[in-house]
């Protein structure tokens, strides 16, 4: 059959499966696919169909490799990597988020699982007489609720990814589609780098 057209099956199998979005982003009031909600149906797809999907990573690429494991074809599909650098978390911890974020958008890519668009769906951006001035703020984070902090830590980790693929633009508008209040945006600054932080106040003007 060949690993294209086993992979289009696989694709119309998990259309069909009912799958729910267990991610919720409050702030800009959608939910979204996490990688436990579909990846064990893909697996039980694939195994129906007969192909396997491996995840490897090295310091540069992300790569998914789709193979029909009667036939030996394969598909390839690769993301760039990038560091996260949340503040506060050990190496090990920013490199297991990252890997987990990545693998989640490799698996979206492949399956063509459709995804929340956050420049159609989120809230108008409401106009400010004076923005707020974002500076980095010791202890911003102590004030926030704790599942604020884990939503503004995974914000962080995808604005940081966004600038390391050079494209700072689409990472502000992104940052702007959150809707985030005041005290939010000034921790969410704590968490971020200096050099993307320069990156965002750059593509801002």
């Amino acid at each position: 059959m060949g690993v294209h057209k086993k992979l289009m099956e696989a694709r119309i199998a998990l259309q069909a499966a009912p799958l729910k979005k267990s991610g919720h982003n409050k702030f800009a009031g959608y939910q979204y696919f996490e990688l436990g909600d579909f990846l064990p149906t893909i697996n039980q797809i694939f195994y129906k169909v007969g192909l396997c999907g491996v995840v490897s990573f090295d310091k540069e690429l992300a790569t998914l490799c789709i193979t029909d494991v009667e036939d030996g074809t394969q598909i390839v599909l690769t993301s760039p990597m990038a560091d996260a650098n949340l503040k506060g978390c050990h190496p090990i911890q920013n490199l297991g988020a990252v890997e987990t974020y990545t693998r989640r958008y490799l698996w979206v890519s492949a399956m063509e699982i459709v995804e929340h668009d956050a420049l159609d769906s989120s809230p108008p951006v409401k106009e400010e007489k004076q923005a707020p001035i974002i500076t980095p703020t010791q202890g911003a984070m102590d004030s926030i609720p704790e599942d604020e902090q884990n939503y503004l830590r995974e914000l962080a980790m995808e604005l940081i990814a966004i600038c390391e693929n050079e494209e700072p633009k689409t990472a502000w508008v992104k940052l702007e589609a959150e809707n985030l209040d005041s005290e939010q945006k000034v921790a969410l600054w704590t968490l971020l780098p200096s050099k993307v932080r320069s990156a965002l106040k750059n593509a801002k003007g």
